[in-house]
């Protein structure tokens, strides 16, 4: 068997399941059985088309669907395999802060110019500014058009305790920008005093004597380049940790879920690829000037990862390596993607403004656009600095909704499917951010067209 009979295979069994299925659901009931057997039967010629395509990211999308028929026949068993989506999310956590401390380093310290590094820095800000501020109108909009929130009634098996919030001051989140220790920070996963601690050594570096310079620089350059390697080495376990994160959230909420609050899922999904399609599309075709095709196979990698794990920290190592290889300089990507993981969350804040009127809706509170603006400004203000672990936004949400006198049990039906939701707007802060290298790289000049139009998949 070949490559291409494999996929003609997998693509047929697919067709003879969906009709199955079909049928199941509007012409005559089907056996449960044979359901299951024909879903079975159809991934396993997946893992044939598998063995033949010989690539990471086919394989994690095949790990993605076995965990969700896993999820949806054992559920019970599927909440056992969360070890290993815990194992791979440590491995990852692990790389982050010597990546991020190597890379910032040699990419700023080898540099001559710093003044391209302050450059860089409010081109970014100005950029990601922007962008956000377009996701957020796109989220109001949409979650004014659909009214997902009037109407609404709370299933009892979501009310389920929710967390404690402590609100923070914009002093306070200035304050959390600087590290403290920076060991703590490293220990704590907290991705901007990192960001900021190696900025600066990086300065420090580059403004020392050649003699006392170098020593330190081939440190750094040698440290990033192991980081990268075991970057490669730990995503051969990314199909079992993707896979298992998959079965864990599908065999925890189960598909019945969906029918509660399917508006505000399908709301969200459609503004998240109305802002993909109207802002980030248009940026990538006529800012950043990047051949789309090869951008997509650039990203698929990571955001597959972001989407199943629901964690960018995790998307990180690969997603700096893909960008460097896509044609991004490391001293630019080392910097715009890490910092745009605290300033440019674009599926985030489209979410936050899309679940803040969807819990003045659901609470019978007549908000005008104006009133909605300004708590969607608030909330982007308020989300700089999320942890890019899951359910973080949420957080967030429930901080907001104190402030503003919301009250907090529509945040518990949203609590429900917030894994869901979470998986669409992790992916999209990822392209968002890996988008936005390529637009700073074509702005100082530096990008490598050569290098993105020949980028294959490793």
């Amino acid at each position: 068997m070949t490559k291409k009979k494999a996929g003609i295979l997998s693509l047929l069994l697919f067709t003879i399941v969906a009709i199955l299925h079909i049928l199941h659901e509007y012409v005559t009931p089907i056996s449960s059985a044979v359901l299951m057997w024909s879903r079975w039967i159809f991934i396993a010629s997946l893992f044939i088309w598998g063995w033949f395509k010989k690539s990471l990211t086919t394989w994690i999308m095949i790990a993605m669907a076995m965990g969700i028929e896993i999820g949806v026949d054992f559920p019970a068993f599927s909440q056992n395999l969360q070890f290993l989506s815990k194992i791979f999310l440590r491995l990852i956590k692990t790389i982050v802060a010597p990546l991020l401390f190597s890379t910032l380093v040699v990419g700023i310290a080898s540099h001559s110019n710093l003044k391209q590094v302050g450059r860089m820095g409010w081109k970014s800000i100005l950029y990601f500014e922007v962008v956000t501020t377009l996701a957020l109108i796109i989220g109001l909009i949409f979650i004014n058009l659909t009214q997902a929130g009037v109407g609404i009634e709370v299933p009892k098996a979501l009310l389920t305790e929710l967390p404690n919030v402590v609100p923070k001051t914009w002093q306070d989140h200035i304050i959390d920008i600087f590290p403290e220790n920076i060991i703590k920070s490293v220990y704590e996963g907290n991705v901007l005093p990192i960001v900021l601690f190696s900025v600066v050594f990086g300065i420090s570096l580059a403004m020392l004597k050649e003699q006392k310079k170098k020593p330190m620089l081939e440190f750094a350059e040698s440290l990033a380049e192991t980081m990268f390697r075991f970057t490669n080495i730990i995503m051969y376990f990314a199909p079992f940790g993707v896979g298992a994160a998959i079965a864990v959230t599908v065999g925890h909420l189960g598909i019945d879920i969906l029918k509660n609050l399917v508006i505000l899922l399908l709301t969200l999904y459609v503004a998240l690829i109305a802002f993909l399609l109207f802002v980030l599309l248009p940026i990538a075709l006529y800012v950043a000037k990047i051949p789309i095709k090869k951008f997509i196979q650039a990203i698929r990698e990571p955001v597959s990862i972001a989407f199943a794990t629901t964690s960018s920290d995790s998307a990180l190592p690969i997603a700096l390596e893909n960008m460097e290889r896509f044609g991004v300089p490391r001293k630019i990507v080392s910097f715009v993607i890490p910092t745009g993981y605290t300033f440019n969350l674009d599926g985030t804040t489209l979410y936050l403004s899309l679940a803040s009127v969807f819990v003045a809706q659901a609470a019978n509170m007549h908000l005008d656009f104006w009133h909605q603006l300004l708590i969607g400004l608030s909330l982007m203000l308020t989300s700089k600095g999320v942890a890019a672990v899951p359910r973080a936004s949420l957080v967030i949400l429930i901080a907001t909704a104190s402030t503003f006198n919301f009250p907090l049990w529509p945040i518990m039906a949203i609590y429900g499917i917030d894994e869901l939701m979470d998986m669409a707007r992790t992916s999209v802060n990822v392209i968002g951010n890996t988008l936005a290298s390529t637009v700073i790289a074509r702005w100082e000049g530096e990008f490598d067209d050569e290098k993105a139009k020949n980028f294959t998949e490793v």
